[in-house]
């Protein structure tokens, strides 16, 4: 039988090193920093009339911090003017505009890095935001010039009429406009086209909602203006770090060699005197004719089988006894040849060889293990 046994063989040569070490690599890490905003554009408040009339001039200026490469927070104020208009049929278009300014706070996050590895040196990155604020109005005293030119309109038409056409016209009494401040709401996207680490060129759109009383007309929902700004976006202090990772240390590689190993030789086997038993370990314990007493010649025979019978426990020991075939009758030579055996049976028994372990026969004369007649008044004593 054969055995497999795995050896180290050693370490590859400096080629397999070579081939496994890598170089060092250059990472850019995102450094969170503070950035201003400045931006200018323009507006278009949702109504009825035609959407170039709605047009009006809009400017934010901002300052943020990015916390990471994707999420960020800005506050910023965006301000300038809103329109509105209505069409009235039988009069001239109604149209009046109003001042405002809306402080806001965003979310901001940088989708182009959400989805893309940070690179610092990319020219153009996309992004989304969404925040709330408070929208404060001013300057409205169009509106109140429009709300009486429509009612005069119609109390030509109708003698009875009495309401007032803009019913969420907010005005002071006395000076005949009014200032309003209301909760507003927007989401947007935007633009940045890199011009150096700290320099960016940006622009975003948005959509921004709020009360029905924002245009001083009643529609049943929300009032919606929508913002197009450009603008500039300064970065302080760095906003990323240059790191060098060192290259691993080349792996070591080990190769197992599987080196066939002739099994070892089995062991010779040791000629004790228990193997003997195969041939059989034998002593010959003699009798005087017609006699079944042990002899004082033969005790050293059976001290050999008692020293055997200790060394080795497991063995069992045939016990044969014999009678010569030239003396006595069959019936007699049966009795003394079991005799014998029983002789040698109790010696060994009382010198401590176990009876379990004894087996005692007789052949009579029916067997001559001899030639010489003499010779077979035995007990013939064989270990196994």
């Amino acid at each position: 039988m054969k055995f497999k046994s795995i050896l180290l063989s050693g370490l590859l040569a400096m080629g397999c090193t070579a081939a496994s070490a890598q170089e060092a690599k250059t990472v850019n890490v995102f450094n969170p920093h503070w950035y201003g905003q400045v931006q200018i554009g323009g507006q278009y408040t949702l109504g009825e009339i035609g959407f170039g009339k709605l047009l009006s001039p809009n400017a934010q200026i901002g300052v943020g911090y990015n916390f990471n490469k994707v999420v960020g927070a800005r506050l910023s104020i965006n301000a300038w003017q809103s329109k509105a208009g209505w069409n009235v049929e039988g009069m001239d278009q109604q149209k009046w505009k109003w001042n405002y300014i809306a402080p806001m706070v965003d979310a901001t996050f940088n989708l182009t890095n959400l989805f893309c590895e940070y690179n610092p040196n990319r020219l153009v990155e996309v992004g989304v935001f969404g925040g709330i604020g408070a929208n404060i109005a001013w300057g409205n005293k169009e509106a109140a010039t429009a709300n009486d030119a429509i009612a005069g309109h119609y109390a030509t038409l109708s003698k009875d009429y009495n309401q007032q056409p803009l019913a969420y016209l907010w005005k002071d009494k006395e000076t005949g406009e009014g200032s309003k401040a209301r909760f507003v709401a927007r989401v947007g996207a935007n633009v940045d086209f890199r011009l150096s680490d700290k320099v960016k060129l940006g622009a975003e759109i948005s959509a921004n909602t709020l009360s029905d009383k924002y245009n001083s007309k009643r529609a049943g929902n929300p009032d919606w203006y929508f913002n197009a700004l450009v603008g500039v976006k300064v970065a302080f202090g760095k906003t990323y770090t240059t790191k060098t990772i060192p290259a691993p240390k080349p792996v070591e590689k080990i190769i197992e060699r599987i080196i066939e190993k002739p099994a070892p030789a089995p062991a010779p086997k040791t000629e004790t005197k228990q193997e003997a038993v195969d041939e059989n370990f034998r002593r010959d314990i003699f009798f005087p004719i017609g006699n079944s007493n042990i002899a004082k010649s033969q005790t050293t025979k059976i001290a050999e089988i008692v020293t055997f019978m200790k060394e080795n426990p497991d063995a069992k020991i045939t016990l044969t006894g014999y009678a010569d075939k030239g003396t006595g009758s069959a019936a007699f030579n049966d009795k003394i040849a079991a005799r014998r055996a029983q002789t040698v049976y109790n010696t060994l028994a009382a010198k401590g060889v176990a009876k379990s372990r004894m087996i005692k026969k007789s052949m009579g004369s029916r067997v001559q293990p001899f030639e010489e007649n003499d010779m077979n008044r035995v007990t013939i004593c064989i270990a196994k």
